[in-house]
């Protein structure tokens, strides 16, 4: 059985709310998941199937530094993986997903899709059915 594991961080609730239904999907599609706050990952982490990381857009349109520094750590362990990237945001267009999945991108790994991102939290049955969809994506 595949195993997904998302790792994220979470200032307000939102991002781990998405994460949770990205697990949901992702469980509805056959794969065992865990859910991983980023202040308690550490390298075994990534050692799955298939791995997401999960960030609210924090100051300036800018990935949060919890998730920039994990990221640093355990980019080698990855090379040549594809990632699910997610997050929440609450201005601006999400424009900090365009830049984080550049450098994603840029470090040799594949993104699923163009990363999943939701405004605000996810209070809605359209945005649960986005997360839902990218957990299957993620693991399809």
């Amino acid at each position: 059985m595949a195993t997904l594991n998302i790792v994220y961080y979470t200032g307000t609730g939102n991002t781990e709310e998405i994460a949770k239904y990205i697990g949901e999907g992702a469980e509805k599609a056959g794969a065992t998941v865990k859910l991983i706050n980023v202040e308690e990952a550490n390298e075994s982490t990534v050692d799955a199937d298939f791995i997401a990381f999960g960030s609210p857009a924090v100051g300036a349109e800018e990935i949060a530094p919890e998730m920039v520094e994990f990221f640093e750590g355990i980019k080698d362990k990855i090379v040549g993986k594809t990632v699910g990237l997610f997050g929440s945001y609450d201005w601006g267009q999400g424009g900090w997903m365009d830049t984080w999945h550049e450098e994603i991108i840029n470090e040799g790994l594949s993104v699923v899709n163009d990363g999943l991102i939701i405004h605000l939290a996810v209070d809605d049955d359209e945005k649960i059915e986005k997360c839902k969809e990218y957990g299957r994506a993620i693991v399809g």
